[in-house]
Formats: C-alpha cells, sequence, structure tokens
C-alpha cells in the first residue's frame, strides 16, 4: 500500500516516521523549506528519555503529486485543514480513502463531502508530541495510539487492508466500526479539558482545587456530554467515569496541546474545538454558556494575535 502522509508535525511526523521504520511505502507531503530540512536530516525524534532516533524519509511537495497512493492520511492543524485538502487533492484518486487525524468533528463533514463517504475513514490519534524548535518530534509522554475505521458499509480500501498497513506493532492500532462514536468520545475530553485550562491558564488539578474549580470542570463536561447526546453519541459509562475521575484530580498536571499553543503564544484550534462545539448546541437547542465564554476568550486571544 502507498501512504501519502499529509504535514510531519506533532502527530504525522511521530506516526509517519513510525509507518517508515515499520517498512511501508510513505511519502510525506510538507511545505518546499520542510521538505528541504527532511532531506537534510532526516525525520528526527526525541524520546521522552533523551534518546534520539533519525529516520531517513521521502518529503513531496504539492507540485510533483499524482492520483496513485491508496491511503492519504491528514495529520495538520484543523486550522489548516483547508489549505491542507487543496495540497493533497491531486493524490486522492477514485481507488484513494482519505484518513483524518484531526480534531472535532467538521473536517469530517468537509471531506465525506468533498470525496464521498466511500473514500473517507475517521480517525482519533493519541500521542504525547510537540513539534520542537529545529523541526524535530519531541515526546513529551508515553501514548501513542491510534483508531480508526470506515464511514461506509463499502470503502473503496477495505478496513482490513487499512489496517494491516498501519498496525505496526510500534503504538497501539485499532480498527473499529463505529469512528463516529470515537471522534465525538475524543472531542468531548479535548473540547472540555482544552476550554477549562485555556479560559483559566493553569493545568486541571490547579483549576480544582481552586475554589468553585470543580464544579466548574464539571459544568465544562456536563455541556460537552450533553451535546454529545442531543447529537446522537452519548459517551459510554467508561467515558463519564474518566470524566469524573478528572474533575474530581487536584493534582493533576494535565493540560491540552490548545493550552501549550496558547501559552506560546501560537495559533490555536479555538474554531474546530471550541466554536463548532457551541454552534452544534445551538443547533441542537444545548445551552453551552460556559464553552461560549471559552469561545470568546479564544477568539479574544486570536484577534489580538493577527
Amino acid at each position: 500500500m502507498k501512504i501519502l502522509v499529509v504535514g510531519a508535525g506533532a502527530v504525522g511526523g511521530y506516526f509517519g516516521a513510525r509507518l517508515v521504520q515499520a517498512g511501508r511505502d510513505v511519502d510525506f507531503l510538507v511545505r518546499p523549506a520542510r521538505a528541504e530540512l527532511l532531506r537534510r536530516k532526516g525525520m528526527v525524534l526525541r524520546g521522552v528519555d533523551g534518546g534520539v532516533e533519525t529516520v531517513p524519509v521521502t518529503p513531496v511537495t504539492a507540485d510533483r503529486l499524482g492520483a496513485d497512493y491508496d491511503l492519504v492520511v491528514l495529520a495538520v492543524k484543523s486550522y489548516g485543514f483547508d489549505a491542507a485538502l487543496k495540497d493533497a487533492a491531486p493524490a486522492v484518486g477514485p481507488d484513494t480513502v482519505v484518513l483524518p487525524f484531526l480534531n472535532g468533528m467538521r473536517h469530517v463533514d468537509a471531506l465525506v463531502e468533498r470525496f464521498g463517504a466511500d473514500r473517507v475513514y475517521g480517525g482519533v490519534a493519541m500521542v504525547m508530541t510537540r513539534l520542537g524548535a529545529e523541526g524535530e518530534i519531541v515526546e513529551v509522554g508515553r501514548m501513542g495510539r491510534l483508531i480508526y475505521g470506515p464511514l461506509s458499509e463499502h470503502p473503496v480500501v477495505a478496513p482490513s487492508d487499512v489496517h494491516a498497513a498501519l498496525d505496526t506493532g510500534s503504538y497501539a492500532a485499532s480498527l473499529t466500526g463505529s469512528v463516529r462514536q470515537e471522534l465525538w468520545n475524543k472531542w468531548v475530553f479535548l473540547a472540555a479539558l482544552g476550554a477549562c485550562t485555556c479560559l483559566m491558564r493553569a493545568p486541571i488539578g490547579p483549576i480544582n482545587s481552586a475554589p468553585g474549580g470543580q464544579e466548574f470542570t464539571s459544568g465544562m463536561f456536563a455541556e460537552a456530554i450533553a451535546v454529545a447526546t442531543a447529537a446522537g453519541y452519548p459517551p459510554g459509562q467508561d467515558a463519564l467515569d474518566r470524566a469524573d475521575a478528572f474533575v474530581a484530580d487536584t493534582t493533576a498536571t494535565t493540560t491540552t496541546s490548545m493550552y501549550w499553543d496558547l501559552t506560546q503564544g501560537n495559533p490555536v484550534e479555538a474554531d474546530q474545538i471550541i466554536g463548532d462545539l457551541v454552534a452544534r448546541g445551538r443547533e441542537l437547542g444545548v445551552p453551552t454558556p460556559l464553552f461560549s465564554l471559552a469561545y470568546t476568550s479564544l477568539s479574544a486571544y486570536s484577534a489580538a494575535r493577527a
């Protein structure tokens, strides 16, 4: 199977490098400057234990793409989705499936509208990595898992073939028949934790330790769960228990990538993670006052940054 990974950042770079190490046929669609860096230095992975791996990879730029890929993996920040889709579209032929590992749900709707459900999979990536100052992938915690599955009963590439390509043994890989539920499960947690930590400018433990903190965190989770439930994807009991554990934890240093980007002065995925949840809640008649406040705060940050 020939694979195109769109993006070589903290997610695409990490999982793409693991695919290369496992002998998969992988190209990386990147910008010209990133392509030159990867040609010279390879994909550099810095482990949580300080170890360094250098993986030779094949970068390509948008002007050199052809529709000869079986699997196109989209692994970019949500605010870069439109540009990435435009660049990657020439690689998507009639027998190609697109597998996005982005946050939220908006991108899934856009891909299905563009390519049809039979050429789109859904995907959830869980990894604790960041892009370093010199373009290296920095692992900041031990976590690596992919969950994926088709959105159609008759995808143009069989689920077993996609799973065989992605299951390298170097991270957990799971094929699911209910990928939309998995996407909503992640969105609920990511949105609630992101909204909490970004609005309060603190990890979840100190928030819960503050006066009114646990009520605030509980309220944020309750809003996210209510939207998911109204949309037809209520989190299961395991997910609800996990939410309760986060609300009760007064010592955890847990944050999110959105919090990291905010504190570093970077662009944030406010529209896709927070704003879209608020919009869907409005459409479904679910009040989201806490999420609305978080979205206003993040939107103000983005406007000031611009």
